[in-house]
């Protein structure tokens, strides 16, 4: 049986787990990023070589935020590492003996959702991944869309709203300024501060003010009924639905998965967001949509998935 140990780094913690073929962890091991980014190599190689003890281990897959090289070698850009130009496979490979392959984590953890999760058995998946931002990737005809230079698929910052709210990335108007968990949160504080009668749970759940509003408290809240919450779920989940719908057009995905922290509030946001999808899609109603679904696998879609592309590094 073909083991590969997959990586997935973040920017507190580095997971790492020994995968099999049929994508079920049989070690991990969970270790604090440094501080130092110099320092992230080290602890990479050491997490691999911890979980790799008594295995016969074939290869080693990282996922990384940033942007990564189309030989899936280089970490061309990750603020959250200060990495520019990082030669990530090479260093890792001199430090554990072992052929490695670098992938982005949005990729990696959508490769683990449409292999062994909520995607199984599907060739056309676009995976959205809506936490902190929007992120996500896609896979047509069994392969991961990775573009000529191998940073395609950022989803996140597509513009959907022409010179609209300022983005990390130095845009304006990126989907996840609008669609992503700091979307829901900034609506909800506003929202509560505008009406704050109609906001009593929401702002019992914190100090009692709109600035103590904390992402965890909405879930709860519109699970209660409170009807600020509830509203902000539904304006997220309908540009959640735009993007689908702009996706759709595109790529005519056949499953499209909702991951990520705000998709942890289950129906709350995936009802409204397919009722958008199905009104804002192309032809709607003339046209055959993807079904839409929640992820599965977690937490450990990103080190199932790094752990496969390992196993087929042509993907």
């Amino acid at each position: 049986m073909a083991l590969t140990v997959g990586v997935d780094i973040g920017g507190t913690k580095i997971a790492a787990g020994v995968v099999d073929e049929q994508g079920a962890i049989l070690e991990r091991v969970k270790l604090a990023t440094p501080h130092d980014s110099a320092q992230v190599a080290a602890t990479i190689a050491e997490a691999v070589n911890t979980v790799r003890q008594g295995h016969e281990i074939e290869a080693v897959g990282l996922g990384a935020a940033g942007f990564v090289s189309a030989d899936r070698a280089t970490v061309l850009f990750a603020a959250n590492m200060s990495w520019r130009n990082e030669p990530l496979r090479d260093r890792i490979e001199a430090m554990v003996n072992l052929p490695v392959v670098v992938e982005n984590d949005a990729n990696v953890a959508a490769w683990g959702e449409a292999r062994f999760g909520a995607g199984s058995g599907r060739d056309n998946v676009v995976m959205l991944t809506i936490g902190t931002g929007v992120g996500g990737g896609v896979i047509i005809g069994g392969r991961l869309l990775r573009g000529h230079f191998g940073i395609g698929a950022e989803l996140g910052h597509y513009r959907a709203v022409p010179d609209g709210l300022p983005c990390g990335c130095g845009q304006h108007g990126c989907i996840e300024q609008y669609a992503s968990g700091s979307a829901l949160t900034r609506i909800v504080k506003q929202g509560a501060a505008r009406e704050p009668e109609r906001a009593k749970i929401l702002l019992g759940l914190g100090d009692g003010t709109p600035e103590g509003i904390v992402g965890s408290h909405i879930t709860v809240a519109a699970r209660e009924g409170d009807p600020v919450a509830l509203e902000g779920f539904t304006e997220v989940a309908t540009w959640i639905g735009q993007a689908m719908a702009d996706m759709t057009a595109i790529l005519d995905p056949g499953v499209i998965i909702l991951g990520g922290g705000v998709s942890e509030a289950g129906e709350i946001l995936v009802a409204p967001a397919r009722k958008a999808y199905q009104e804002k899609a192309p032809a709607a109603g003339q046209r055959p949509l993807a079904e839409v679904v929640v992820a599965t696998l977690g937490p450990d879609a990103g080190i199932i998935g790094a752990a496969d592309l390992a196993r087929d590094r042509g993907m």
